[in-house]
């Protein structure tokens, strides 16, 4: 075996054609295994409640729900992608004491060590990332 080669490779793509509250809780999954393959699994928990509030937006405000999931792991950090073909960039709003959404953006701002949106180029659609330091 060539010891140049890591395993298990330090990404892992997903291409979803309909994004599903279920399919959630199986991302969710992937997020902490690959974090443990990564020897990541102390960060695990916020990667996937992370991940959970970027995929529910695909679901609430993407026409489609179709979507990308990108995990990759370098440099002692965990980054994770959703992309989607859906031009409308997520704004962070202040939620009130009674509504029920709103808060997912905050939330990620808080338990992460970076995310930020990126435009995808030549096509509609945009990147929602974040990352978390191993």
């Amino acid at each position: 075996m060539n010891k140049d080669i890591a395993y298990p490779p330090p990404q892992y793509h997903l291409t979803l054609a309909a994004m599903s509250p279920h399919a959630v809780r199986h991302i969710r999954r992937l997020v902490r295994t690959y974090a443990a393959m990564w020897e990541m699994p102390h960060i695990a928990e916020v990667a996937e409640l992370a991940v959970s509030e970027l995929l529910s937006n695909v679901i609430r405000h993407v026409p489609d729900r179709s979507c990308t999931v990108l995990l990759i792991a370098e440099q002692g950090r965990l980054r994770v992608e959703v992309g989607d073909n859906w031009a409308a960039l997520p704004a962070r709003r202040a939620a009130g004491p009674w509504e029920e959404s709103g808060r997912g953006l905050a939330m990620v701002d808080l338990i992460t060590d970076a995310w930020g949106v990126d435009r995808t180029p030549a096509r509609p659609g945009k990147r929602v990332w974040f990352e978390l330091k191993a």
